[in-house]
């Protein structure tokens, strides 16, 4: 995190985040080195990040780090906009910084590999399902179990 509360991300990219720590405050939670790491390993997430990575990332930088802490954190990260959450296949939580460009996922059940699936390349199904059953999708959660090609190569 930089000295101005700005959160510099892999790609370059800034997100202001100089209200975090009076946020954070706003909800109950103080300013601690353990949620400042948190906030820093966030800043060099790229795509998905599961908790228990999150959790083992910030050990690697601050062997105190408390799970607690960091569930608790990345709850009101998310409820105050700046991370959002989607579930696997299995249920697991992943983690995005904000903002990322929504999308939906495919796994492979065999391999577990996934890819994503831009909003764009959702948009017929998801218009499909609004139109037949008035269904509106939430992309962010939206995990498509199949086989990847190598798998049914493999068969």
């Amino acid at each position: 995190m930089a000295v101005d509360g700005s959160l510099d991300g892999n790609d370059g990219a800034t997100a202001d985040w100089s209200t975090v720590r009076e946020r954070l405050h706003e909800h109950g939670l103080r300013w601690t080195p353990q949620r400042r790491t948190l906030l820093e390993v966030l800043a060099r997430t790229d795509g998905h990040v599961t908790s228990a990575e999150l959790i083992e990332r910030c050990r690697a930088v601050d062997p105190a780090t408390i799970p607690s802490t960091v569930y608790r954190t990345l709850d009101v990260l998310e409820e105050i906009g700046f991370v959002s959450h989607s579930h696997t296949a299995d249920g697991r939580e992943q983690f995005h910084v904000l903002p990322v460009v929504e999308h939906g996922h495919l796994e492979c059940r065999r391999c577990h590999a996934s890819w994503e699936i831009p909003a764009d390349e959702a948009a017929k199904l998801v218009a499909a399902l609004e139109r037949s059953r008035g269904f509106a999708v939430d992309l962010s959660h939206l995990s498509i179990l199949g086989l990847c090609a190598s798998c049914r190569a493999a068969g």
